[in-house]
Formats: C-alpha cells, structure tokens, sequence
C-alpha cells in the first residue's frame, strides 16, 4: 500500500524509459513516490513472459502496474496476475493516443466510452485487494472536456473507484503524433481542480507540463479553496531525477534530509552490481540516470562518460566511478576558482 494516504507524487508511467532498473534508480532519491511500469497490455500480461514484463525488484515499492486494454475479463485476469507479483496498485491507461494503442481500442480513444471504461475499472477492483486506479486525459480530438471528463470519472466512480491521475490536456488523436500530444494540446489545471471541487470526495491527481518541484508544490496548495490530492511528474523527473531527491522533505513533509546525487548513486550502486553479476549490460542502468547532475559542473562529462565509456562488453561499476569523479573534479575546480 502507499506510504502516505494524504497526498501522493508519482512518476508517469513512460514508454522505454520506466522500466525496472529506471524504477530502482529513482527509488534511491526517494522512498515515498509512487512509482509506475510503462504500460502493458493485458493480453500480453496473460500471454506473454510475465517475469520480462512485470518482475520488479523488492527495492522499488511502492509501485503501480499500469495495464492497457479494454476488455473487462482480460484486465480483470491481468490485474490478478500484477497483484499476485506484489505491485501496490493496478492503474488503467485511458489516455495513451498513439496509433497503436487506438488500433487496439485502448488508451485515450476510451474517452468516447466512459461506460465501458467503468465495465473494466469494475472488473479489477473486484479482481484485486489493491487499489484500482485510473490514468486519463481531459477528453479526445472534438469532445467538449467539461462533458468527456466528468462522465469518464463519474462511471468509474459509480464502480467505487476513488483514485483518479488526469492529465489536463486533451488527446488529439486525428493530425497529431504521440509526442505532439504531450505538447500541442492546452492545459487546462482550472477544469481539473473544478473536478477536485466538485467531486470533493475522489482523490485527484493532477498531471501535464508540470516542470519542478515548486509547480507540483503549487498544484498541492488551495486554489480558491480547492486542494488537489496528488501530482504526477513525467518527463521532469526522467530528465532532471535530482529532484526526485527533495520530494520526500517537501511533498511528504518528512524531516529527512534530502537525498543528493552522490548519495543516490551510492544507494542505487548495490542494485547495479546485483544486475550485472546476472548479466545485465550497464548501458540498461546508465540510460536512465544521465539527466542526474543537470546544472552541476561536470554534468556534460558525467553523460559522456555513462552514455560512450558504458557501451563496451565487460563495463561495470569503475564507468560509473570515473563519472562521479568528473563530477567532483569539476565542483573542485570551480570552488578553488571562486
């Protein structure tokens, strides 16, 4: 279950970045967000290598599988199969616009079907003992939002869902490309904190072009008396994961310190050598930790370092050692320099 009731922050479940190893290492900077897989189809959950798609190390709690489907048994069937490998949520993806999640009638093409949506959240709640949740956008291509998302969230929750992560853009699914629509589309915060306001009883998150850790604080703050439930951080926390290290302290409110780059190196150091004495190449973990030293002297030769001397059969551990040393060689110099 989650650690914290009252107010959640999560990483977007991302496909080809969120996978096991990106999960770990982000677990190192903070041990209260809630983490997501990428999305995985329930057919695939039911027919396919369970241990490849869903297998998670320990470590990574709390974490959520989020599944892709439309029909209610399938996803009844694969959420039992998440729940039995001990993930803490089941979510269902209700707004991926790419081509070929619309070909399979999942994702946000769902929007136009509120009631089937409602079928299959029904079907795993009354699969799973954890919860069910789900991950949606404001509406589809020329569906009016103050309609399309009301009527998504309200069948849910008439099917007792409590839980719901919006992403407050629409998907244009006809004349723009999956990564267009992570752009293009507007915000619109106002009309999901008017859900917040006038569903008060559901737990909303709130997702979409939310930068920093400052923004997701101001989204947790009253807005006319409407306070949101949770945020949900993309691509910020992939290509900035330093700031994964504060959230524990400011979101949470824990009186911990905050976690920095070197020490998150440190606690993600034994899960990387465990993965590579069973074979996994350093290049799978490195990928996801490139973005770690933004901003800081070095970064630039930190990646370099990770990204070309981590390629070669046989990299281990000194690879990420020699980029930590860059690092600090770099802070030195500019500290003697001041």
């Amino acid at each position: 279950m989650l650690k914290n009731q009252n107010r959640r922050l999560s990483v977007a479940p991302m496909m080809d970045w969120t996978d096991r190893h990106c999960r770990a290492f982000h677990r190192a900077l903070s041990s209260q967000a809630l983490l997501y897989t990428e999305m995985v189809t329930a057919p695939a959950v039911i027919h396919g290598d369970r241990e490849r798609l869903l297998g998670f190390d320990a470590v990574e709690h709390p974490v959520a599988l989020q599944l892709g489907g439309s029909d209610p048994a399938q996803l009844a069937e694969a959420a039992r199969i998440g729940a039995a490998f001990g993930y803490d949520e089941i979510n269902l993806n209700v707004g991926c616009p790419s081509d070929r999640v619309q070909s399979g009638r999942f994702g946000a093409c769902l929007m136009r079907e509120p009631e089937l949506v409602a079928d299959c959240m029904a079907a795993i709640r009354e699969a799973v003992d954890v919860p069910a949740t789900v991950k949606c956008r404001i509406g589809v291509d020329d569906q009016d939002p103050e309609t399309s998302l009301f009527a998504t969230v309200d069948a849910s929750a008439a099917a007792g869902i409590e839980v719901f992560i919006v992403h407050a853009r629409k998907a244009w699914l006809k004349g723009l490309s999956p990564k267009e629509n992570r752009d293009v589309p507007p915000l619109d915060y106002a009309l999901v904190r008017r859900l917040k306001r006038e569903r008060p009883h559901l737990n909303i998150s709130i997702n979409g072009g939310i930068a920093s850790l400052d923004e997701a604080e101001a989204h947790l703050h009253d807005h006319d008396g409407v306070r949101l439930d949770g945020v949900m951080l993309g691509r910020a926390a992939y290509h900035e994961p330093a700031l994964l290290g504060q959230a524990d302290r400011r979101i949470f409110g824990q009186a911990t310190a905050d976690t920095d780059a070197f020490a998150a190196l440190a606690r993600y150091r034994p899960y990387m050598a465990a993965r590579l004495d069973e074979g996994v190449a350093l290049p799978a973990m490195t990928r996801h930790m490139l973005g770690l030293m933004h901003g800081r002297p070095g970064a630039r030769a930190f990646r370099r370092i990770l990204t070309v001397e981590a390629l070669p059969p046989g990299a281990g551990l000194e690879v990420v050692d020699r980029a930590i040393e860059a690092v600090r060689e770099a802070e030195a110099r500019r500290a003697d320099a001041a």
